[in-house]
């Protein structure tokens, strides 16, 4: 059902190297990007036709700013992928929302999660559903 997630920055060039480096430690890559003269949308994804997410500069030339209570979640399918992706964002600069762990009970409908920021403040949620192998 989601096409892909938008979040603004501020510094075009710093969201590029974070998010290079970022996605890229889970297979993403840029799918698209527009010139910085138009507004520099930079599109991240693993492939066309999945979920991904976007960084651009906001349309109305005003500041961005990271929302309140809005996060963007990013699966995984193992509890080592989730401690490897929180760790890189914090490596880069980001900062911790919360540590990867366990937040409900063990189960089929385990969820493991790391939360982290951003370095301009827009939250994520790095997160692994169902039991710790499998």
């Amino acid at each position: 059902m989601i096409g892909y997630a938008c979040i603004g920055t501020n510094d075009l060039g710093k969201a590029r190297a974070f998010y290079d480096a970022l996605f890229g430690s889970i297979g993403g890559r840029r799918l698209m990007e527009f010139p910085d003269e138009q507004g520099g949308f930079t599109l991240y994804g693993v492939g066309w036709g999945k979920p991904g997410v976007a960084v651009t500069r906001p349309y109305n030339r005003e500041a961005a700013t990271a929302g309140n209570g809005n996060m963007i979640a990013i699966v995984m399918d193992s509890r080592d992928k989730v401690d490897a992706f929180h760790a890189k964002a914090l490596e880069l600069g980001g900062t911790d929302e919360g540590p990867p762990g366990l937040r409900t009970p063990e189960g089929d409908r385990a969820f493991y999660g790391a939360y982290f920021r951003d370095p301009e403040g827009n939250k994520f949620c790095a997160f692994r559903t169902g039991p710790a192998a499998g």
